[in-house]
């Protein structure tokens, strides 16, 4: 049986599979206060390093590409996502992962427009500055990739990086060079919501 790949901040490895679950976890610290709601996105880019459209920005609100969430994804049937990417539905406090992924994106790389160079895995605080909330708070927070035609956990790069001040953070992205799907963990650390990344990658101009 293959070992599980452990990677550290910047190793880029080339996937070997198309059918993958991208989960991700973490733990608050002790005695926070406040419940602490993280959200998963998945940002598709395209060659010029923009999101073709918002249905590409894939999140709790948009679970499949067709500006679903919740139960309208599964009665709409975009149980593969619309571009081969399905976020699996928000965990808003973390209690439904019972020491499993806190949340998790199913990617079906054959599905992928061509056009897409990149999918990227960020994750940010709701309500951080309301809650006084940020990555230093956080523990145990990972990002890993599970093989789906075996079920068989394949990488994982767990985040050792203090984030004292940042609310949104990288995990993660897969890229395409010369036609071939690599991991990327990148564990890039932001003081921003997800607003952020939808202006960065959407219309190019950050508003402040």
């Amino acid at each position: 049986m293959a070992e599980v790949i452990n990677l550290r901040k910047g190793d880029k490895v080339a996937v070997g599979f198309t059918n993958i679950t991208v989960g991700l976890g973490w733990e608050p610290n002790e005695g926070t206060g406040a419940e602490f709601d993280l959200d998963v996105s998945a940002i598709m880019i395209d060659e010029s390093r923009k999101i073709p459209n918002k249905d590409y920005f894939i999140f709790y609100g948009n679970l499949c590409g067709r500006q679903h969430s919740g139960d309208d994804c599964e009665n709409s049937n975009c149980t593969d996502g619309k571009f081969g990417v399905r976020h699996t539905g928000d965990d808003p406090d973390g209690s439904s992962s019972d020491g499993d992924d806190d949340e998790s994106i199913i990617i079906d790389l054959t599905k992928v427009p061509q056009n897409i160079q990149e999918i990227l895995f960020v994750v940010t605080i709701e309500g951080a500055v309301q809650r006084k909330q940020n990555f230093g708070q956080v523990r145990d927070s990972y990002i890993r990739l599970v093989d789906n035609s075996n079920g068989k956990e394949v990488m994982k790069y767990e985040l050792g990086e203090d984030f004292s001040i940042e609310t949104g953070i990288e995990f993660g992205r897969l890229y395409k060079r010369n036609n071939q799907w690599k991991f990327d963990a990148s564990g890039i650390g932001y003081k921003e919501d997800l607003a952020y990344f939808l202006a960065k990658y959407f219309t190019g101009t950050i508003q402040k």
